[in-house]
């Protein structure tokens, strides 16, 4: 189990699956997007999270005002 960390989300866990994935750690999340957020370029941005095994970075930054 992972979580969401922040955002209109922030703190739900979902789901991993079994089968080997190692999500991005919470702390790796939170430090990315907080410099995205002070950078501006998160709202509306489109994002695509290749090879995503769990998602979790994907559903953070849709969490956090991505678009697409």
């Amino acid at each position: 189990m992972t979580r969401i960390v922040a955002g209109t989300v922030g703190g739900r866990r979902i789901e991993v699956p079994r089968s080997g994935t190692r999500p991005t750690s919470e702390r790796v999340r939170e430090a990315l997007f907080a410099r995205l957020d002070h950078y501006g370029v998160l709202d509306g941005a489109r994002v695509l999270d290749l090879c995503a095994g769990s998602g979790a970075l994907g559903l953070e930054a849709a969490s956090r005002g991505a678009g697409d």
